[in-house]
């Protein structure tokens, strides 16, 4: 079975034709700028090793999909001979709100339940629609399944996606925690108790950490606590996100600084975070260079960052009465030595013992990087959303 997986944004599209059976990868790759002069189109064969970069201006997604179907059933280069051999396409869609705790086939009534939900999420939501309604123009007749961000979150008790605000706010407006990178802390917490034989009872930690970061605590398979919020700005300090802040402050800085809503928003979301403390970067590597050659601030954004992690992973391990593994993933999580053990250090009153030799060596795939001695297992799983999207169309598919 071929599923194209599709990632649509305002201005990007990224996609991935793949076997979710076996987790090949027949062609993956991105277009960039739509809409906007400069667009290209990349286009990678991993079995071949094979890559090219078109560029073309795109006005529309639907030239943007048009140029991936020209590029997939290319006679020089392309995968498949027809789109007829594509089975279904997986959509990525972020906000499912609390109407969809699992993936759907997509239909009107899907999309319009999606687009209710577009005030939770109005840079997102209206453009994974925009994909899915593109993909029914060029692809018609062809199973559209949604896979979203929100959905594995869905299980945290009320305890834990409540906010002390009056209930109407919950009630009338859905204010509340909803999480995401869902389909990240499922696919790793998966593959987490498969390592641990899938125990009947587990209690585990995912760190999604890249420009995007996220910590969920996932008690016997499902999640009951996650760190991002009703948007992904709360949580961690993240590349140019915030974190966690007092709102008072930013009611303070918004009126100190007479910025309008949309400039504070800006602000939170895209001044912030590493960006916001190192002024010079919001990439981890270029903080870490930093560090090395003595930048007291790059210091203090890596303390500020690992502090953080610290205080997630040891206040999940308090929710869940304890902790059998704690995962790393996303490009920081799966690629840093120095943010994971900044991250564990202080839990070794948790019986967390870091291998800091291993943990300094880059291994590809699932690598344990505790001490044989730890009582909890620490283990750098990477991540694979389009496989998470992939697996749950074929699974909707043959439901149907």
């Amino acid at each position: 079975m071929k599923v194209l997986v599709i990632n649509c944004g305002s201005s990007s599209l990224k996609y991935q034709l793949i076997n979710p059976e076996s987790g090949e990868v027949f062609a993956i790759g991105l277009c960039d700028r739509i809409g906007i002069h400069g667009s290209k189109l990349e286009f990678e064969v991993p079995a071949i090793d094979f890559e090219i970069e078109i560029e073309r201006d795109m006005e529309t997604h639907k030239e943007a999909l048009e140029m991936v179907i020209a590029a997939l059933t290319n006679e020089e280069y392309g995968v498949i001979k027809s789109v007829e051999e594509v089975d279904a396409i997986g959509h990525r869609l972020v906000h499912g709100g609390e109407d969809f705790s699992s993936s759907v086939m997509i239909d009107e009534e899907v999309i319009a339940a999606v687009e209710a939900n577009n005030g939770l999420a109005p840079l997102h939501n209206p453009a994974n629609i925009m994909g899915v309604r593109t993909c029914m123009t060029l692809m018609p007749g062809k199973p559209n399944v949604g896979v979203f961000d929100t959905a594995f979150h869905q299980t945290m008790p009320a305890k834990a996606y409540m906010y002390a605000l009056p209930y109407a706010d919950y009630k009338d407006l859905k204010v509340r925690k909803y999480g995401f990178h869902g389909t990240s802390h499922k696919f790793v917490s998966a593959t987490a108790m498969e390592i641990m034989e899938n125990p009947e009872n587990s209690r585990i930690i995912i760190c999604h950490l890249g420009n995007g970061a996220s910590v969920s605590a996932v008690k016997d398979g499902k999640c009951v606590d996650t760190s991002m919020g009703l948007t992904p700005v709360a949580g961690l300090m993240m590349g140019t996100r915030c974190g966690d802040v007092d709102p008072g402050a930013l009611i303070y800085i918004k009126n100190k600084r007479e910025l309008t809503d949309k400039e504070l928003d800006t602000r939170i979301n895209k001044q912030s975070g590493i960006l916001g403390i190192f002024e010079k970067s919001s990439d981890c590597r270029d903080l870490e260079i930093a560090r090395g050659k003595g930048d007291e601030r790059a210091q203090l954004a890596i303390d500020m960052m690992t502090y953080r992690i610290r205080g997630y992973i040891a206040s999940y391990a308090a929710a869940m009465g304890g902790v059998d593994m704690i995962c790393f993933t996303g490009g920081i999580g799966e690629n840093s030595s120095l943010v994971r053990s900044e991250s564990l250090k202080g839990l070794e009153f948790m019986g967390v013992e870091l291998d800091e030799e291993i943990n300094s060596v880059r291994k590809k795939g699932n690598v344990k990087l505790s001490k044989a001695s730890s009582k909890v297992a620490v283990y750098k799983i990477p991540t694979n959303e389009e496989l998470v999207i992939a697996r749950d169309t074929l699974e909707i598919v043959k439901e149907q």
